[in-house]
């Protein structure tokens, strides 16, 4: 297969990083954003308590079923264009989820959110990839990027929460509208297009359907598990027919394909496959605990949605800190060892939530592990981003960002899942034994953080064994002399 990349203007770099960055910040602010505004929510469209787990879930099950095919899109048909088109899409999604007078409507524009989410996330990292030559230029610029995944998390549950007591609900939505559409507009005129030509033409439709409605429907089985339980017939076919259908995947892009969305080869590189070990420990760890200590706070501790997110203020402060000198470093160490200690960190901070008790304080006991986790998260979200695209040539920039998207929306959604339905299950037993509320839900809480613990130990355990103990100009040596032979 013949591939070239075509480019029709030179970029300006500080507008592509800045326009990249914010639209990563915008997409993973809005996993978390509407945590603090669920009762909110409830109150004004009168949900129950059932589907009120979609106003979260519906954005996450597109956006992670949808991630593979933005990434490789943004390859084939125009970087600058699919980014574009996400950013407009994400922001019309927006303005309609914020007018929404009923629930469909807007469970539909959260949906709708999470495709848009899915087509910028990978193209945004694809371009950075591109456009900055690899190296420290690059590093600092993936670096950047990857702070903004941690710091999106944190900063979510403030705005919501200020948003929320101030304004509205809907305001959580209606912000995303102004940004999204003057970074499209900016995009246009700084961000260069590039995409693949290709001698072949040939599109790989098979693997496009098989892989986006297999992760669609993983996604949906498990998150459904809150409400079916795990043993549920419908929660069973589902899991059963995402299973079957990524299998077919994998068969598609390893034999029948002529253009695999996928090429198998990519996972070649050891450092790329173990990235995304990696990075499904993230996700699984960081999603749970923004989610479950923002409970914590407010129904706990009976902060109101203003004061929880103003609690998270350190955090925001404490990833960006860490993630900086982890983009300094990097070059220089490598991702193995602060990646290594990245998620140490995490696992200490959430181990330490498992002390949590009902008449807790925040400066007592909820601080310092805090701090930690977010320490850990800014070294881990750097090292790991920057090495899922080390050495990746350029045509496939975009599949190799689609894949550390897809891996950290898919371990955040599980490990969310499991953890609640735990917790749940946790919670209810204490009540049934008459245990009081606020005991009842600690402890739910405390089994979640604990298993959260445990992802993150996995994750630093995966980075220890199976990253390479190499600079990163050592995989770029190694990835030129593959290509060369």
């Amino acid at each position: 297969m013949n591939l070239e990349t075509t480019s029709e203007t030179k970029p300006h770099l500080g507008a592509v990083l800045a326009l990249a960055c914010l639209a990563q910040f915008m997409v993973v602010l809005d996993v978390s954003v509407v945590n603090v505004a669920l009762p909110a929510i409830r109150s004004s469209l009168h949900f129950s308590e059932q589907d009120l787990q979609w106003v979260v879930n519906a954005y996450t099950v597109t956006f992670a079923g949808f991630l593979l095919l933005g990434g490789r899109a943004a390859d084939l048909v125009g970087r600058r264009r699919v980014f574009i088109s996400g950013l407009v899409l994400f922001a019309l999604a927006s303005l309609a989820g914020g007018f929404a007078s009923s629930q469909s409507l807007l469970i539909a524009a959260r949906a709708a959110q999470g495709l848009g989410g899915a087509i910028v996330a990978p193209a945004s990292l694809s371009i950075l990839t591109t456009t900055f030559e690899e190296g420290a230029a690059r590093n600092r610029a993936v670096g950047i990027w990857g702070a903004m995944g941690g710091a999106g998390g944190a900063a979510g549950v403030l705005l919501g929460g200020v948003l929320t007591d101030l304004l509205s609900w809907r305001w959580i939505l209606f912000i995303n509208v102004p940004i999204g559409l003057i970074a499209a507009l900016l995009a246009a005129r700084y961000i260069a297009e590039s995409r693949v030509r290709m001698s072949s033409r040939s599109f790989d439709l098979a693997g496009a359907v098989t892989a986006t409605v297999g992760l669609s429907l993983l996604v949906l089985g498990i998150v459904e598990t809150d409400v079916t339980g795990w043993g549920s017939v419908s929660t069973i076919g589902l899991l059963a027919a995402g299973a079957l259908l990524l299998i077919l995947f994998v068969a598609i892009e390893g034999r029948f394909a002529r253009s695999p969305l996928m090429p198998l080869r990519i996972y070649g590189s050891r450092t790329l496959s173990a990235a995304n070990g990696v990075v499904l420990s993230v996700g699984a760890a960081s999603f749970a605990m923004w989610f479950f200590l923002s409970l914590y706070l407010q129904q706990v501790l009976g902060y109101s949605p203003l004061r929880a997110g103003v609690a998270f203020v350190p955090m925001t402060l404490c990833i960006v800190a860490g993630s900086t000198i982890a983009s300094r470093v990097v070059t220089r160490v490598g991702p193995k060892p602060i990646l290594t200690a990245g998620m140490s960190l995490q696992a200490i901070g959430l181990a330490l939530f498992t002390q949590l008790s009902p008449h807790g304080t925040y400066l007592g006991d909820v601080l310092v592990p805090s701090l930690l986790i977010a320490i850990g998260i800014g070294f881990s979200f750097v090292p790991v981003t920057i090495a899922a695209v080390a050495g990746v040539a350029s045509e496939e920039a975009g599949l190799a960002s689609g894949l550390v998207n897809t891996s950290r929306l898919v371990g955040g959604a599980v490990g969310l899942a499991v953890l609640a339905a735990l917790a749940t299950a946790r919670t209810n037993g204490d009540l049934n034994h008459a245990v009081a509320a606020h005991a009842a839900l600690t402890s739910g809480f405390v089994l979640a953080f604990g298993i959260a613990a445990a992802f993150a130990a996995a994750g630093a355990v995966i980075a220890l064994l199976g990253l390479p103990r190499v600079s990163l100009r050592g995989v770029r040596r190694r990835a030129i002399a593959a290509e060369s032979a």
